[in-house]
């Protein structure tokens, strides 16, 4: 096993003027360690051994929660769209991601570090073509903790789509559930 660069980013909790189209064609191009740390310097690295090499490579992203790891992974994926020069440049980050309101929905919840934590995991897998353009992606999620479903710690809470559903109860196309106020269900009450 081969473990090259790594990078330890801070999320600042804010946004940074760092990530735009001009700091991208900087380190488009650059060689590792000829420009500051960087995601952009990650990904570039992974795409120039990609069409050096013509071989498959990873980009692993880990951290706690709320550390950032789905804004860094939709930066990487904007970098690979813009200097791949891809067709499907028309916001490839939007395309792959666009399942992620449902995704957070039922594998988000409350925990006592954060309202709106993922609780799940994300292998998302970008296709290229010969010509290094991006031609597709997929993205596979793995749940978590399947047992905050019956069981959550003090001063956290159930999966968001549970609360969703039950707000949802006197919605006519959700009737026929009987689904209750969250305040009646043992696993929603907290």
């Amino acid at each position: 096993l081969l473990v090259g660069i790594i990078l330890v980013a801070i999320n600042p909790y804010k946004q940074l003027p760092i990530y735009g189209d001009a700091i991208i064609h900087a380190y488009s191009g650059q060689n590792m360690g000829d420009m500051d740390p960087h995601i952009f310097a990650v990904a570039e690295e992974a795409y120039k051994q990609m069409a050096r090499n013509n071989k498959n490579q990873s980009i692993i992203v880990s951290g706690e929660s709320g550390a950032g790891k789905t804004v860094s992974a939709r930066y990487t994926m904007r970098y690979f769209a813009t200097v791949s020069k891809s067709s499907s440049n028309a916001h490839v980050e939007d395309k792959v991601l666009a399942s992620n309101p449902i995704t957070e929905a039922v594998g988000n919840a409350k925990t006592t570090r954060n309202d709106n934590s993922s609780r799940f995991g994300k292998y998302t897998e970008i296709s290229f073509d010969q010509s290094y353009q991006i031609i597709g992606a997929n993205m596979r999620t793995y749940l978590l903790e399947k047992s905050r479903v019956v069981f959550q710690s003090e001063n956290e809470r159930n999966y968001h789509i549970f609360y969703q559903l039950c707000a949802s109860a006197m919605q006519p196309e959700f009737k026929h559930l009987k689904l209750g106020r969250c305040q009646e269900n043992n696993l929603l009450s907290v």
